[in-house]
């Protein structure tokens, strides 16, 4: 049997051989070479990816994505924005729909008549607003202006009932998904609706207000050209405004975008073109 000395020496041994001047088995020189060759082996690999990273991005824009065939049609949304579409509002709780308020506050800040005076266009209705680049990069694009004031009783501008949130008459606002080169409503007008799920929904919903009037979408705030194309695009809104919904009973509320090219009755997408939410009114 060996003793641990010995086994030690020989693990020394091999580790650096003094007499034949290898380093773990092998000469400098070998090792030199094999340095080399994983060297020249991972140079040519980061070389490859390299040159292949390179050629995909020469044909990927900087400004529109090069496949867009889950965005076809545009889902709708709703704000204030709540964790599963519920907007419940307690009339005797402020605190029930002050979360509700700013967050509209900061949504709708954009649409400040001043802002959009200073950055966007007043754009003849009932048209597109088309901005084609004609062989030169015609950057950035000038949107249309959608002013605040146009959501009439539900633009927040000197409201004490703060949305109508605090007197049980909420307003709740629709907004159509951006989709680049979408050309909306095809060449025809559109509007969004709303109407109560189910039978005893619709007795519950009660009557109810639309901004701008009957829930109209113009053409002129399309095409959208992408985030880094259109800088200060804000996309339209309808603003519906319920005035008597049948107070602490859950209510069940789809709204659809009644458009030509948009279709709104596919069962695998509930977003697509239309957008379901609960709204319920406490009062005690």
């Amino acid at each position: 049997k060996k003793s641990c000395g010995q086994v030690v020496e020989e693990w020394k041994e091999f580790v650096w051989n003094p007499r034949t001047h290898q380093f773990m088995g092998r000469t400098g020189t070998s090792w030199a070479f094999i340095l080399l060759f994983y060297l020249v082996f991972y140079g040519f690999l980061t070389a490859m990816f390299t040159l292949t990273m390179w050629v995909m991005l020469q044909t990927v824009s900087d400004h529109t994505p090069k496949y867009q065939d889950r965005l076809a049609t545009p889902g709708l949304m709703i704000r204030p924005k709540t964790e599963n579409l519920d907007v419940i509002v307690n009339v005797s709780d402020s605190e029930s729909w002050d979360q509700h308020v700013q967050k509209l506050n900061k949504f709708l800040e954009p649409y400040n008549d001043s802002i959009q005076a200073q950055k966007n266009d007043v754009c003849r209705p009932g048209r597109y607003y088309e901005q084609p680049d004609n062989g030169v990069l015609n950057y950035p694009k000038r949107a249309c202006q959608f002013n605040r004031t146009q959501l009439g009783d539900c633009s927040g501008i000197g409201d004490p009932t703060h949305y109508g949130y605090s007197t049980g008459q909420p307003c709740v606002f629709i907004k159509m998904n951006r989709v680049i080169n979408f050309y909306a409503g095809a060449n025809q007008s559109m509007n969004v609706t709303c109407v109560g799920k189910r039978d005893e929904d619709a007795e519950n919903l009660g009557n109810f207000v639309m901004f701008p009037a009957n829930g109209n979408i113009d053409l002129m705030y399309f095409p959208y050209y992408g985030k880094k194309f259109h800088v200060n695009y804000t996309q339209p809104l309808v603003a519906v405004k319920f005035l008597n919904v049948t107070p602490n009973v859950e209510v069940n509320v789809e709204c659809r975008v009644n458009a030509a090219n948009i279709a709104t009755d596919d069962e695998r997408d509930k977003f697509a073109g239309r957008v379901a939410f609960k709204l319920r009114v406490n009062k005690t």
